[in-house]
């Protein structure tokens, strides 16, 4: 059995509990001793002095479903352990006989190429168990799960349709998903009416696993959508997690007070909510989502077909700004299909607009067409102190919400927990140092029934990261994303190594 002693480092165990001087020995997959105690004479042992001990990371909010089964780092370098894939609707199961739909849905958030799918959760579970570098969960998305129902088609389901979604979802979740999670500005899940959710919801309250969601509207009706989510949550009982929590727009910004509010009344009534946000002003998404979702009933040939009747393309252009809540000045382009349009990742619709002399609304379609719907933006959405509001709130967690793309990503997938635990801890003094590591190790296990992980804790896995408090950070930018964080010396994943820059010196 491999042993390592992890010697004289500050301890944080997750909890909240501020840091305290000992020593760790991991004995095979489990921590076995913390503290001061007497290491057996075979363990590999690691001088910690000037190090601090925590938790390995969990991000409860992760696109990284295909990419991480293909071995990818970019996040156990930042020290995360554990991720939670299948959220905002997306998940890789329950694949539908003919992938082509389920690939159109969901190749742009999961970066999705050739014929992938699973059936079922416990295929794709134990796939993961196989290949990723991290200890991967998912979710259920329910766009993939309508999908393998009934393909990209909006609208109301059929009673058989709809017992097919139950009896689907209540497969996966004994199968080992981790709960289920909306899309509601994803179609076709946008189009779920409410009965529809409430009928999931409750098959996820009886299994006694998590809801989470991308709600309907982060904007103008901030407070509304939470309201809509809060009320499934009465209703069912299912335990509610609210995802990316954020006021979209400058003249929204005060709408996020609203919705917090709402939120925190619904947990005085004793309904089981939470949120999580991620350590950036900026997000990113597929630019498809900033159409009217009926525009994109049936999938991309009938987008396309929509973009060439002149009339429809007016109604599309007049719904799509009546909806818009940034300035073109804040979307850019992150991410194209085709060799043609490379030059523009980088650059701001406004900009691109400009130079090509048409509107930036017509824009939109016209790089839609060129690009058969697979564009990528990175958005510029909130203010620095309502992300102070949302990343301190004693009832959010901090998650990445990384996914990849083929061009420039947002660099939250490389870097959004080393720049929490410096940026936000050591610099700006927003969150000390404990507490920020208890918003991503103890509070996601606990929130999302990850038994065993998000503690230093004997008897609990041993997913550890060791990393100075002094050097963390991350020097990933917008416009330089793919860095990789500063001041992580080792990440051990169950036991073993997993990433960090520390090479291993026995004694």
């Amino acid at each position: 059995m491999k042993r390592f002693h992890l010697k004289n480092g500050a301890l944080i165990d997750g909890t909240g509990a501020p840091p305290r001087r000992g020593d760790l020995l991991i004995e095979g997959d489990r921590i076995a001793a913390l503290g001061a105690f007497d290491p057996p004479g075979e363990a590999v042992t690691l001088d910690c002095t000037g190090l601090t001990l925590a938790p390995g990371i969990i991000d409860a909010h992760s696109h990284s479903d295909l990419k991480a089964l293909e071995g990818r780092r970019e996040k156990i370098d930042q020290g995360v352990t554990t991720e939670v894939a299948g959220n905002c609707g997306f998940s890789a199961f329950p694949a539908p006989d003919d992938r082509r739909p389920l690939h159109e849905f969901a190749n742009g958030i999961l970066c999705g190429c050739g014929d992938w799918g699973w059936e079922s959760a416990d295929d794709y579970l134990a796939e993961a168990r196989r290949r990723a570098p991290v200890h991967l969960e998912s979710l259920v998305g329910h766009g993939t799960l309508r999908v393998s129902v009934a393909g990209n088609r909006q609208g109301p389901l059929s009673p058989r349709e709809l017992d097919a979604m139950e009896a689907k979802l209540a497969e996966c979740l004994i199968g080992g998903a981790c709960g289920f999670s909306t899309g509601l500005m994803y179609a076709p899940g946008s189009s779920a009416p409410f009965e529809e959710l409430e009928r999931l919801c409750r098959v996820a309250a009886r299994a006694g696993k998590i809801y989470t969601t991308h709600m309907r509207d982060y904007a103008a009706r901030l407070p509304e959508a939470v309201e809509e989510q809060i009320e499934l949550a009465r209703r069912t009982g299912c335990r509610l997690q609210i995802s990316h929590l954020q006021a979209v727009g400058r003249k929204n910004w005060s709408r996020q007070q609203q919705a917090l509010e709402k939120i925190e009344r619904a947990r005085q009534e004793g309904i089981d909510v939470a949120f999580d946000a991620y350590p950036y002003v900026a997000g990113s998404t597929v630019l498809t989502q900033w159409l009217p979702q009926w525009a994109l009933d049936g999938g991309t040939e009938a987008m396309l077909e929509r973009f060439r009747d002149p009339d429809l393309r007016r109604r599309i252009i007049r719904e799509m700004l009546a909806m818009l809540a940034q300035e073109w000045t804040d979307l850019y382009v992150s991410a194209v299909g085709s060799a043609r349009n490379q030059r523009l990742v980088g650059r701001h619709l406004a900009a691109i607009a400009e130079e090509r002399g048409r509107e930036p609304a017509e824009l939109v379609l016209d790089l839609l067409a060129e690009e058969r719907g697979a564009v990528t933006i990175l958005e510029f959405n909130q203010s620095e102190s309502n992300l102070k509001e949302l990343l301190t709130h004693p009832l959010s967690i901090v998650v990445s919400d990384g996914f990849y793309v083929k061009g420039r990503p947002h660099p939250r997938l490389y870097g959004a927990f080393p720049l929490l635990l410096g940026e936000m801890c050591r610099r700006r003094g927003w969150l000390a140092l404990a507490e920020a590591v208890r918003k991503v190790t103890d509070l996601p296990a606990r929130r999302f029934g990850l038994r065993g992980r998000g503690r230093l804790q004997p008897g609990y896995m041993a997913d550890v990261v060791v990393f100075d408090a002094q050097k963390i950070g991350s020097p990933a930018t917008y416009d330089d994303p793919e860095r990789p964080p500063a001041g992580i010396r080792w990440v051990f994943r169950e036991g073993g190594i997993g990433a960090g820059s520390g090479g291993l010196q026995g004694k």
